[in-house]
Parts: structure tokens; C-alpha cells; sequence
């Protein structure tokens, strides 16, 4: 079930999940972080803290995969104080063929980042692989012909096959998956039809429904559509932080998933309380899941 969420307090929020209480996940993705950003993402990343006990960054956290892009982005990350934070890498983030030392620099920064990987985090499994292109529905392009139409189509297959595992060893009733490319089309709409082929792939979106996800984030399209749903009616969401800022101008450009949770589910969580002030000034996009 997907609702709006009007503010309400923690308690009334424990309340109407049966006692277990609810687990706040901000997502954002495309951050494209420069050489030159310092400073520029540590308010942003405040906003975060004082709004969410979880953190998703959803691919392209760098702008040219350079590893001192990662350091500058590393640095800025310490705003967020040891708040667990998982992350996935994008197409960006490869560019230069140093993804093997951003991700170290990363993870030493205490990203949690997934390809391919599980993780249970607070009772919620998140589930994380970059995805690929390929296209959608009637569109996806098959593996046939050229040698290299075959490659681009294994990659994608590939992709898929990591995001399968990757929820096959979650055991937790909520799972989020996390992306780069959409798994779907209806979160890619508005942009330019031309390149639809190019920012995911249909085949990501088999094993969301076979392994009913609670919900799934994903960016890179930055002119897509905020929301969606897969055929077996999985909430989709797009939190490309451009896309955010043009569609939410009058909020923070990242969206809180208010996942409730079972007693069970959340016991041992520790959930934090909103610091003082947390409901001042503009509020996040939020949505409740679960």
C-alpha cells in the first residue's frame, strides 16, 4: 500500500503499523559530484539526517568516475555521521575505469555499496545492482545477429541475474531494490522517446514482481517521471536528484520512504526520534510503503 504521509507523529506512525513502528528511507541518486564540489552537497546531506534512519544513493555519484571526485564526495558524505547509507554505482561512476578505486574510497567512507548484494539493515532487506539499458516491453532489444548486439544484451541479462540473487537471500517481509537504469517505462516517460532504449531495461523487472518488493529507487533519467508501478503493481520511484528539483521545486530534492514495519520486524531497530526542529522549514517528499 502506497499513501501519502501527512506529518504524522512517531507514535501515531508506530500505531498504525501494528506496533512495529517505521524505518525512514531517503533516496536520491545523480549526484554527479565534481572535483570542484566541495561543501556543495553538506547541506543537502543534513536535510537527510534529520530526516531519514536510512540513506539510498541510486547511482552516478560521481561525474566522471575519477577517484578525487570520489574523495571530494567521500568528504561530504561525513556530514551524515555514521548513518547507514547504501548505495549502488551508475553508469558515470565507471567512465574513467577507476570504479574499483571509487568504490574503495566509498565504502571506506562508510558507503554500503551493492552489486549483486543484500543487506538487511534496520528489519528492511535492500537488494542493489546498477541494472543496464536495453529497452522496454515489445521494445528490449534480443540477442540476435552481431557479436556485439549479443554482449549488449548479456550485460543487461547479467544485470538482471545479480538483482535476482540479490532478493532470493533477502528473508525480511520489506524489501527495496535498488537501481540506477528504471526498471520499467513508465518512470523513464518525458524524456526524449529516442533514447528510452538506453535508460533501462524490462528485464530488471521480473525478479521485483517474482519476489514482491516493497518498493523499488532508481535515477539516471533526470527528464523522466517521479513514479510508477510494475505490472504486478510494485511502486516504483525515480530519485534523480535533477528530476526531484524540477518536479518538487518547493522541497528537498530527495524522497523519504516511511516503511512500516512489524513488531517483529523492527525489533532491535532502534529507530531514531526527528531531532528538534526536523519539522521546520520545507519538508521531503515522503510516501508510506508497507
Amino acid at each position: 500500500m502506497v499513501a501519502p504521509n501527512n506529518g504524522n507523529s512517531r507514535e501515531a506512525e508506530r500505531e498504525a503499523s501494528g506496533g512495529g513502528g517505521v524505518v525512514r528511507v531517503a533516496a536520491l541518486g545523480d549526484l554527479h559530484c565534481t572535483d570542484s564540489a566541495r561543501g556543495v552537497y553538506q547541506p543537502l546531506f543534513q536535510r537527510i539526517a534529520e530526516s531519514a534512519d536510512v540513506v539510498i544513493l541510486c547511482g552516478d555519484l560521481t561525474d566522471h568516475g575519477l577517484a578525487i571526485e570520489a574523495e571530494v564526495l567521500a568528504a561530504e558524505l561525513a556530514v551524515l555521521k555514521g548513518l547507514p547509507t547504501i548505495g549502488v554505482l551508475g553508469n558515470h561512476d565507471v567512465e574513467s575505469g577507476q570504479q574499483d578505486e571509487v568504490r574503495r574510497i566509498l565504502e571506506h567512507a562508510g558507503l554500503i555499496l551493492l552489486d549483486g548484494d543484500a543487506r538487511e539493515v534496520k528489519g528492511v532487506g535492500f537488494a542493489g545492482a546498477k541494472g543496464f539499458a536495453g529497452g522496454f516491453g515489445r521494445g528490449t532489444l534480443g540477442s540476435f545477429g552481431e557479436r556485439a548486439v549479443k554482449l549488449f544484451v548479456q550485460e543487461a541479462i547479467d544485470e538482471a541475474l545479480k538483482l535476482e540473487a540479490a532478493l532470493a537471500r533477502l528473508r525480511t517481509p520489506q524489501r527495496i531494490a535498488v537501481l540506477h537504469y528504471s526498471p520499467i517505462k513508465a518512470t523513464v516517460e518525458n524524456e526524449p522517446a529516442e533514447i528510452f532504449p538506453f535508460l533501462g531495461c524490462s528485464r530488471l523487472e521480473e525478479p521485483l514482481n517474482r519476489y514482491q518488493v516493497t518498493a523499488v529507487v532508481h535515477g539516471h533519467a533526470h527528464n523522466g517521471a517521479p513514479e510508477g508501478k510494475t505490472t504486478a503493481g510494485v511502486p516504483v520511484y525515480n530519485v534523480a536528484l535533477p528530476l526531484m528539483r524540477k518536479t518538487y521545486p518547493g522541497n528537498p530534492p530527495f524522497r523519504v520512504l516511511d516503511i512500516a514495519m512489524t513488531a517483529t520486524a523492527s525489533a532491535g531497530s532502534n529507530t531514531t526520534q526527528p531531532p528538534m526542529g526536523a519539522a521546520l522549514g520545507e519538508r521531503p517528499v515522503r510516501t508510506a510503503v508497507g
